[in-house]
Protein backbone atom coordinates (compact mmCIF):
# COMPACT_ATOMS: atom_id res chain seq x y z
CA UNK A 1 0.00 0.00 0.00
CA UNK A 2 2.77 2.41 0.95
CA UNK A 3 4.61 1.58 -2.27
CA UNK A 4 1.48 2.35 -4.31
CA UNK A 5 1.03 5.67 -2.54
CA UNK A 6 4.69 6.51 -3.09
CA UNK A 7 4.46 5.53 -6.75
CA UNK A 8 1.32 7.61 -7.18
CA UNK A 9 2.93 10.60 -5.51
CA UNK A 10 5.98 10.23 -7.72
CA UNK A 11 3.83 10.05 -10.83
CA UNK A 12 1.88 13.12 -9.74
CA UNK A 13 5.10 15.02 -9.05
CA UNK A 14 6.39 14.07 -12.52
CA UNK A 15 3.16 15.28 -14.11
CA UNK A 16 3.43 18.58 -12.24
CA UNK A 17 7.06 19.02 -13.33
CA UNK A 18 6.23 18.22 -16.96
CA UNK A 19 3.24 20.55 -16.90
CA UNK A 20 5.36 23.35 -15.41
CA UNK A 21 8.07 22.75 -18.00
CA UNK A 22 5.52 22.80 -20.80
CA UNK A 23 4.06 26.06 -19.48
CA UNK A 24 7.52 27.58 -19.10
CA UNK A 25 8.90 26.58 -22.51
CA UNK A 26 5.61 26.46 -24.49
CA UNK A 27 6.97 24.60 -27.53
CA UNK A 28 3.67 25.17 -29.32
CA UNK A 29 4.01 28.97 -29.13
CA UNK A 30 6.62 31.44 -30.43
CA UNK A 31 6.26 33.33 -27.12
CA UNK A 32 7.18 31.67 -23.84
CA UNK A 33 8.25 32.61 -20.29
CA UNK A 34 11.62 31.01 -21.06
CA UNK A 35 12.23 33.47 -23.89
CA UNK A 36 10.98 36.39 -21.82
CA UNK A 37 13.28 35.66 -18.88
CA UNK A 38 16.19 35.72 -21.33
CA UNK A 39 15.65 39.49 -21.29
CA UNK A 40 17.32 39.47 -17.87
CA UNK A 41 20.75 38.55 -19.30
CA UNK A 42 22.74 41.82 -19.44
CA UNK A 43 25.43 40.28 -21.66
CA UNK A 44 22.80 39.77 -24.36
CA UNK A 45 21.20 43.22 -24.18
CA UNK A 46 22.80 44.64 -27.37
CA UNK A 47 21.47 41.70 -29.39
CA UNK A 48 18.22 41.16 -27.48
CA UNK A 49 17.11 44.76 -27.89
CA UNK A 50 17.36 44.35 -31.67
CA UNK A 51 14.94 41.40 -31.54
CA UNK A 52 12.19 42.48 -29.16
CA UNK A 53 9.57 42.29 -31.90
CA UNK A 54 10.46 38.62 -32.38
CA UNK A 55 10.76 37.67 -28.70
CA UNK A 56 7.44 39.24 -27.67
CA UNK A 57 4.10 39.79 -29.45
CA UNK A 58 4.20 42.90 -31.60
CA UNK A 59 1.88 44.81 -33.91
CA UNK A 60 3.37 46.31 -37.10
CA UNK A 61 3.54 50.03 -37.81
CA UNK A 62 3.89 50.55 -41.56
CA UNK A 63 5.90 53.32 -43.17
CA UNK A 64 3.15 54.29 -45.61
CA UNK A 65 4.69 57.53 -46.91
CA UNK A 66 8.49 57.34 -46.53
CA UNK A 67 10.41 60.55 -47.19
CA UNK A 68 14.16 60.04 -46.68
CA UNK A 69 16.03 62.91 -45.06
CA UNK A 70 18.74 64.72 -46.97
CA UNK A 71 22.16 63.14 -46.43
CA UNK A 72 25.38 64.85 -45.46
CA UNK A 73 28.76 63.58 -44.34
CA UNK A 74 30.28 64.86 -41.12
CA UNK A 75 32.86 63.05 -39.03
CA UNK A 76 32.37 62.86 -35.29
CA UNK A 77 34.97 64.18 -32.86
CA UNK A 78 37.54 61.63 -31.84
CA UNK A 79 37.54 62.77 -28.22
CA UNK A 80 35.38 64.52 -25.64
CA UNK A 81 35.98 65.96 -22.19
CA UNK A 82 34.41 64.50 -19.05
CA UNK A 83 35.37 65.17 -15.41
CA UNK A 84 38.37 67.13 -16.60
CA UNK A 85 39.67 64.20 -18.65
CA UNK A 86 39.99 63.80 -22.39
CA UNK A 87 38.32 60.56 -23.41
CA UNK A 88 38.06 58.55 -26.60
CA UNK A 89 34.66 58.53 -28.33
CA UNK A 90 35.07 55.02 -29.70
CA UNK A 91 35.79 53.80 -26.18
CA UNK A 92 32.51 55.39 -25.05
CA UNK A 93 30.61 53.56 -27.78
CA UNK A 94 32.14 50.29 -26.57
CA UNK A 95 31.55 50.85 -22.85
CA UNK A 96 28.01 52.17 -23.41
CA UNK A 97 27.28 49.21 -25.69
CA UNK A 98 25.89 51.51 -28.33
CA UNK A 99 24.09 49.70 -31.14
CA UNK A 100 23.02 52.68 -33.26
CA UNK A 101 23.76 56.42 -33.51
CA UNK A 102 22.24 58.96 -35.90
CA UNK A 103 23.11 62.67 -35.95
CA UNK A 104 20.99 65.33 -37.69
CA UNK A 105 22.09 68.90 -38.36
CA UNK A 106 19.23 71.22 -39.40
CA UNK A 107 17.31 68.18 -40.61
CA UNK A 108 20.19 66.75 -42.63
CA UNK A 109 21.35 63.26 -41.65
CA UNK A 110 25.06 63.94 -41.29
CA UNK A 111 26.32 60.83 -39.51
CA UNK A 112 25.32 57.23 -38.76
CA UNK A 113 27.22 54.60 -36.79
CA UNK A 114 26.18 51.04 -35.96
CA UNK A 115 27.63 48.33 -33.73
CA UNK A 116 26.89 44.81 -32.45
CA UNK A 117 25.57 43.64 -35.80
CA UNK A 118 23.04 46.47 -36.21
CA UNK A 119 22.58 48.52 -39.35
CA UNK A 120 20.41 51.24 -40.93
CA UNK A 121 17.44 48.86 -41.24
CA UNK A 122 17.66 47.46 -37.71
CA UNK A 123 14.74 48.24 -35.42
CA UNK A 124 15.87 48.84 -31.83
CA UNK A 125 13.55 48.78 -28.86
CA UNK A 126 12.87 52.18 -27.39
CA UNK A 127 11.96 51.30 -23.84
CA UNK A 128 10.75 54.58 -22.29
CA UNK A 129 11.54 56.74 -25.32
CA UNK A 130 8.11 55.44 -26.36
CA UNK A 131 6.61 57.53 -23.53
CA UNK A 132 7.54 60.68 -25.45
CA UNK A 133 5.74 59.34 -28.53
CA UNK A 134 2.62 58.73 -26.41
CA UNK A 135 2.80 62.28 -25.04
CA UNK A 136 3.08 63.57 -28.60
CA UNK A 137 -0.17 61.81 -29.49
CA UNK A 138 -1.82 63.68 -26.61
CA UNK A 139 -0.45 66.94 -27.98
CA UNK A 140 -1.68 66.13 -31.48
CA UNK A 141 -5.14 65.20 -30.21
CA UNK A 142 -5.25 68.51 -28.29
CA UNK A 143 -4.30 70.37 -31.46
CA UNK A 144 -7.06 68.61 -33.39
CA UNK A 145 -9.72 69.33 -30.78
CA UNK A 146 -10.15 65.70 -29.75
CA UNK A 147 -9.00 66.64 -26.23
CA UNK A 148 -10.51 69.75 -24.68
CA UNK A 149 -7.96 70.46 -21.95
CA UNK A 150 -4.93 68.92 -20.27
CA UNK A 151 -6.73 69.55 -16.99
CA UNK A 152 -9.45 67.06 -17.91
CA UNK A 153 -9.42 63.76 -15.99
CA UNK A 154 -8.17 60.73 -17.88
CA UNK A 155 -11.51 58.94 -17.49
CA UNK A 156 -13.16 61.53 -19.74
CA UNK A 157 -11.37 59.93 -22.68
CA UNK A 158 -10.43 56.47 -21.33
CA UNK A 159 -13.72 55.23 -19.91
CA UNK A 160 -12.19 52.00 -18.60
CA UNK A 161 -10.55 54.01 -15.82
CA UNK A 162 -13.78 55.59 -14.55
CA UNK A 163 -14.06 55.32 -10.78
CA UNK A 164 -10.33 54.68 -10.28
CA UNK A 165 -7.61 56.93 -8.89
CA UNK A 166 -5.96 57.00 -12.29
CA UNK A 167 -9.25 57.91 -13.92
CA UNK A 168 -9.52 60.93 -11.61
CA UNK A 169 -6.00 62.14 -12.51
CA UNK A 170 -5.59 65.02 -14.96
CA UNK A 171 -3.76 64.56 -18.22
CA UNK A 172 -1.40 67.35 -17.16
CA UNK A 173 -0.31 65.57 -13.97
CA UNK A 174 0.13 62.31 -15.89
CA UNK A 175 2.34 64.11 -18.41
CA UNK A 176 4.33 65.76 -15.62
CA UNK A 177 4.89 62.40 -13.89
CA UNK A 178 3.20 63.82 -10.83
CA UNK A 179 0.10 61.67 -10.48
CA UNK A 180 0.73 60.85 -6.80
CA UNK A 181 0.37 57.09 -7.31
CA UNK A 182 1.76 54.35 -5.07
CA UNK A 183 4.14 52.66 -7.52
CA UNK A 184 7.87 51.93 -7.32
CA UNK A 185 9.88 52.10 -10.54
CA UNK A 186 13.36 50.59 -10.28
CA UNK A 187 15.25 48.42 -12.73
CA UNK A 188 17.88 46.69 -10.62
CA UNK A 189 17.09 43.05 -9.67
CA UNK A 190 18.26 43.45 -6.09
CA UNK A 191 15.66 46.16 -5.28
CA UNK A 192 11.92 45.78 -4.90
CA UNK A 193 10.14 47.00 -8.01
CA UNK A 194 6.56 47.29 -9.19
CA UNK A 195 7.41 47.80 -12.84
CA UNK A 196 9.06 44.40 -13.30
CA UNK A 197 6.00 42.43 -12.14
CA UNK A 198 3.82 44.67 -14.31
CA UNK A 199 5.95 43.93 -17.37
CA UNK A 200 6.30 40.19 -16.85
CA UNK A 201 2.69 39.61 -15.78
CA UNK A 202 1.66 41.35 -18.98
CA UNK A 203 3.57 38.89 -21.15
CA UNK A 204 3.84 35.72 -19.05
CA UNK A 205 0.32 35.73 -17.65
CA UNK A 206 -1.23 37.60 -20.56
CA UNK A 207 -3.05 40.02 -18.26
CA UNK A 208 -4.36 43.25 -19.72
CA UNK A 209 -2.27 46.28 -18.75
CA UNK A 210 -5.40 48.44 -18.43
CA UNK A 211 -6.79 46.16 -15.73
CA UNK A 212 -3.51 45.98 -13.78
CA UNK A 213 -2.92 49.73 -13.93
CA UNK A 214 -6.49 50.43 -12.78
CA UNK A 215 -5.68 48.59 -9.52
CA UNK A 216 -3.00 51.14 -8.51
CA UNK A 217 -4.02 53.62 -5.81
CA UNK A 218 -3.01 57.17 -5.02
CA UNK A 219 -0.91 57.78 -1.90
CA UNK A 220 -0.42 61.58 -2.05
CA UNK A 221 -1.67 64.74 -3.71
CA UNK A 222 -0.99 65.03 -7.46
CA UNK A 223 0.97 67.95 -8.88
CA UNK A 224 3.25 68.46 -5.90
CA UNK A 225 6.30 66.28 -6.54
CA UNK A 226 8.21 64.39 -9.20
CA UNK A 227 7.51 60.65 -9.17
CA UNK A 228 8.30 58.83 -12.42
CA UNK A 229 5.98 55.86 -12.93
CA UNK A 230 5.36 53.96 -16.17
CA UNK A 231 1.62 53.42 -15.57
CA UNK A 232 1.13 57.19 -15.98
CA UNK A 233 2.17 56.81 -19.62
CA UNK A 234 0.02 53.73 -20.10
CA UNK A 235 -3.06 55.68 -19.03
CA UNK A 236 -2.13 58.42 -21.52
CA UNK A 237 -1.81 55.74 -24.21
CA UNK A 238 -5.31 54.55 -23.29
CA UNK A 239 -6.51 58.13 -23.72
CA UNK A 240 -4.93 58.23 -27.19
CA UNK A 241 -6.59 54.92 -28.05
CA UNK A 242 -9.89 56.34 -26.85
CA UNK A 243 -9.89 59.66 -28.69
CA UNK A 244 -8.69 58.12 -31.94
CA UNK A 245 -10.83 54.97 -31.53
CA UNK A 246 -8.03 52.66 -32.65
CA UNK A 247 -5.27 50.39 -31.40
CA UNK A 248 -2.16 52.24 -30.28
CA UNK A 249 0.02 50.99 -33.15
CA UNK A 250 -2.58 52.15 -35.67
CA UNK A 251 -2.75 55.58 -34.02
CA UNK A 252 1.03 55.92 -34.13
CA UNK A 253 1.06 54.89 -37.79
CA UNK A 254 -1.66 57.34 -38.84
CA UNK A 255 -0.79 60.30 -36.63
CA UNK A 256 3.03 60.18 -36.52
CA UNK A 257 4.60 57.67 -38.89
CA UNK A 258 2.79 58.87 -42.02
CA UNK A 259 2.91 62.67 -41.39
CA UNK A 260 6.62 62.54 -40.48
CA UNK A 261 7.50 60.39 -43.49
CA UNK A 262 9.19 57.72 -41.38
CA UNK A 263 11.25 55.56 -43.70
CA UNK A 264 11.06 52.12 -42.06
CA UNK A 265 8.35 49.88 -40.70
CA UNK A 266 8.26 49.71 -36.92
CA UNK A 267 6.30 47.77 -34.31
CA UNK A 268 4.73 48.12 -30.86
CA UNK A 269 4.61 45.32 -28.30
CA UNK A 270 1.32 44.07 -26.87
CA UNK A 271 0.43 41.53 -24.20
CA UNK A 272 -0.59 38.76 -26.61
CA UNK A 273 -0.76 38.26 -30.37
CA UNK A 274 -3.94 38.90 -32.29
CA UNK A 275 -6.61 41.55 -32.54
CA UNK A 276 -7.58 41.25 -28.87
CA UNK A 277 -4.06 42.04 -27.68
CA UNK A 278 -3.45 45.27 -25.76
CA UNK A 279 -0.43 47.53 -26.30
CA UNK A 280 2.03 48.33 -23.54
CA UNK A 281 1.61 52.08 -23.44
CA UNK A 282 4.65 52.94 -21.34
CA UNK A 283 7.34 51.41 -23.56
CA UNK A 284 8.05 49.04 -26.37
CA UNK A 285 8.18 50.86 -29.68
CA UNK A 286 10.71 49.27 -32.07
CA UNK A 287 12.10 51.58 -34.77
CA UNK A 288 15.30 52.43 -36.60
CA UNK A 289 17.74 54.84 -35.01
CA UNK A 290 17.23 57.30 -37.88
CA UNK A 291 13.46 57.32 -37.39
CA UNK A 292 13.95 58.00 -33.68
CA UNK A 293 16.07 60.98 -34.72
CA UNK A 294 13.36 62.19 -37.07
CA UNK A 295 10.96 62.24 -34.11
CA UNK A 296 13.40 64.53 -32.26
CA UNK A 297 13.51 66.78 -35.32
CA UNK A 298 9.76 67.38 -34.99
CA UNK A 299 10.39 68.91 -31.56
CA UNK A 300 13.41 70.87 -32.76
CA UNK A 301 11.06 72.41 -35.31
CA UNK A 302 8.52 73.34 -32.60
CA UNK A 303 5.95 70.80 -33.76
CA UNK A 304 5.86 71.98 -37.38
CA UNK A 305 6.65 69.55 -40.20
CA UNK A 306 6.87 70.48 -43.88
CA UNK A 307 5.13 73.74 -43.12
CA UNK A 308 2.21 72.10 -41.32
CA UNK A 309 1.70 72.50 -37.58
CA UNK A 310 1.16 69.05 -36.08
CA UNK A 311 1.34 70.05 -32.42
CA UNK A 312 -0.23 73.03 -30.63
CA UNK A 313 1.70 76.27 -30.65
CA UNK A 314 3.70 76.33 -27.42
CA UNK A 315 3.45 72.56 -26.92
CA UNK A 316 7.11 71.82 -27.65
CA UNK A 317 8.21 74.41 -25.10
CA UNK A 318 5.79 73.22 -22.42
CA UNK A 319 6.74 69.58 -22.98
CA UNK A 320 10.48 70.16 -22.84
CA UNK A 321 11.05 72.92 -20.24
CA UNK A 322 10.27 72.29 -16.54
CA UNK A 323 7.21 74.22 -15.45
CA UNK A 324 7.63 73.86 -11.69
CA UNK A 325 10.65 74.40 -9.42
CA UNK A 326 10.52 70.77 -8.26
CA UNK A 327 10.95 69.63 -11.87
CA UNK A 328 14.34 71.29 -12.27
CA UNK A 329 17.62 69.29 -12.28
CA UNK A 330 18.82 68.96 -8.72
CA UNK A 331 15.26 69.11 -7.35
CA UNK A 332 13.96 65.83 -8.78
CA UNK A 333 14.91 62.43 -7.33
CA UNK A 334 16.81 61.65 -10.53
CA UNK A 335 20.51 62.30 -10.83
CA UNK A 336 21.62 65.12 -13.13
CA UNK A 337 18.28 65.59 -14.85
CA UNK A 338 14.96 67.37 -14.58
CA UNK A 339 11.60 66.73 -16.18
CA UNK A 340 8.87 68.59 -18.04
CA UNK A 341 6.03 66.67 -19.73
CA UNK A 342 7.40 63.29 -20.81
CA UNK A 343 10.73 64.83 -21.80
CA UNK A 344 13.86 65.24 -19.66
CA UNK A 345 16.33 68.11 -19.42
CA UNK A 346 20.01 67.69 -18.48
CA UNK A 347 21.72 69.65 -15.74
CA UNK A 348 22.81 73.11 -16.96
CA UNK A 349 20.44 72.80 -19.91
CA UNK A 350 20.46 75.54 -22.51
CA UNK A 351 18.06 74.78 -25.33
CA UNK A 352 18.64 71.05 -24.70
CA UNK A 353 16.18 68.30 -23.82
CA UNK A 354 15.83 64.59 -24.46
CA UNK A 355 13.65 61.53 -24.51
CA UNK A 356 15.22 58.62 -22.64
CA UNK A 357 14.81 54.90 -22.21
CA UNK A 358 16.41 52.46 -19.80
CA UNK A 359 19.73 50.86 -20.80
CA UNK A 360 20.89 53.82 -22.90
CA UNK A 361 18.19 54.87 -25.35
CA UNK A 362 18.26 58.62 -26.09
CA UNK A 363 16.80 61.19 -28.46
CA UNK A 364 18.83 64.31 -27.65
CA UNK A 365 17.74 67.68 -29.07
CA UNK A 366 19.89 70.83 -29.06
CA UNK A 367 17.68 73.61 -30.39
CA UNK A 368 20.38 76.30 -30.28
CA UNK A 369 22.77 74.30 -32.46
CA UNK A 370 20.09 72.70 -34.64
CA UNK A 371 21.30 69.20 -33.75
CA UNK A 372 19.41 65.99 -32.97
CA UNK A 373 21.19 62.85 -31.78
CA UNK A 374 19.50 59.46 -31.47
CA UNK A 375 21.31 56.69 -29.62
CA UNK A 376 20.26 53.07 -29.08
CA UNK A 377 22.18 50.81 -26.74
CA UNK A 378 22.10 47.76 -24.49
CA UNK A 379 23.99 49.12 -21.51
CA UNK A 380 23.28 47.67 -18.03
CA UNK A 381 25.40 50.50 -16.54
CA UNK A 382 23.52 53.25 -18.35
CA UNK A 383 22.45 55.04 -15.16
CA UNK A 384 26.02 55.39 -13.89
CA UNK A 385 27.01 56.84 -17.28
CA UNK A 386 24.25 59.48 -17.40
CA UNK A 387 26.52 62.52 -17.00
CA UNK A 388 29.09 61.07 -19.37
CA UNK A 389 26.43 60.56 -22.03
CA UNK A 390 25.50 64.24 -21.72
CA UNK A 391 29.15 65.16 -22.25
CA UNK A 392 29.30 62.97 -25.35
CA UNK A 393 26.14 64.43 -26.88
CA UNK A 394 27.27 67.96 -26.17
CA UNK A 395 30.68 67.29 -27.71
CA UNK A 396 29.06 65.86 -30.83
CA UNK A 397 26.65 68.80 -31.11
CA UNK A 398 29.46 71.35 -30.72
CA UNK A 399 31.61 69.52 -33.26
CA UNK A 400 28.82 69.24 -35.82
CA UNK A 401 27.58 72.78 -35.22
CA UNK A 402 30.24 74.98 -33.58
CA UNK A 403 28.83 77.94 -31.68
CA UNK A 404 30.46 80.57 -33.93
CA UNK A 405 29.24 78.83 -37.09
CA UNK A 406 25.76 78.51 -35.63
CA UNK A 407 25.62 82.21 -34.80
CA UNK A 408 26.50 83.03 -38.41
CA UNK A 409 23.84 80.63 -39.68
CA UNK A 410 21.18 82.08 -37.40
CA UNK A 411 22.11 85.62 -38.45
CA UNK A 412 21.85 84.61 -42.11
CA UNK A 413 18.46 83.00 -41.50
CA UNK A 414 17.26 86.15 -39.75
CA UNK A 415 18.47 88.36 -42.61
CA UNK A 416 16.69 86.12 -45.14
CA UNK A 417 13.48 86.24 -43.12
CA UNK A 418 13.59 90.04 -42.85
CA UNK A 419 14.36 90.38 -46.58
CA UNK A 420 11.51 88.05 -47.49
CA UNK A 421 9.12 90.02 -45.31
CA UNK A 422 10.23 93.36 -46.71
CA UNK A 423 10.07 92.03 -50.27
CA UNK A 424 6.56 90.82 -49.61
CA UNK A 425 5.54 94.23 -48.34
CA UNK A 426 6.94 95.90 -51.44
CA UNK A 427 5.16 93.44 -53.70
CA UNK A 428 1.86 94.02 -51.88
CA UNK A 429 2.12 97.81 -51.85
CA UNK A 430 -0.25 99.71 -54.18
CA UNK A 431 1.15 101.84 -57.04
CA UNK A 432 2.24 105.34 -56.17
CA UNK A 433 -0.66 107.70 -55.64
CA UNK A 434 -3.20 104.96 -55.01
CA UNK A 435 -4.61 103.73 -51.72
CA UNK A 436 -5.07 100.08 -50.95
CA UNK A 437 -8.68 98.87 -50.78
CA UNK A 438 -9.16 96.12 -48.16
CA UNK A 439 -12.54 95.32 -49.69
CA UNK A 440 -11.06 94.56 -53.08
CA UNK A 441 -12.77 97.50 -54.82
CA UNK A 442 -16.24 96.76 -53.54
Amino acid sequence: MIKRIAAGAGALALIVVLAAAAWYFRPWSPYSPARITALDDPEQYPQTFQRMGEILPAVPITATAPMPLALGDTRLPQTYTFNGETRDLEDYFARARVTGLTVLKDGVRVHDAYFHGAGPDTTHTSWSVAKSFVATLIGKALHEGLIDSLDDPASKYALQFAGTDYGDTSLRHLLMMSAGMDFQEVYTPERESDVRPLFFNTFIMGREPDAMVAEIFRDRTPGEDQHYTSPNSHVLAAVARGVYAAKLADVVEAELWAPLGMTHDASWLQNRPGEDGQAIGYCCLQATTADFARFGELYRLDGVWNGERLLPEGWAEAATIPGEPWQEPGETPYDARGYAMHFWVPEDYNGEFFAAGVFGQYVWVDTLRGVVIAQNAGNPDWDAMTRESYAVFRAIAEHVSPAEMRLQEVAAELRDAILARETGRIADAPPDGQESDPEGGR
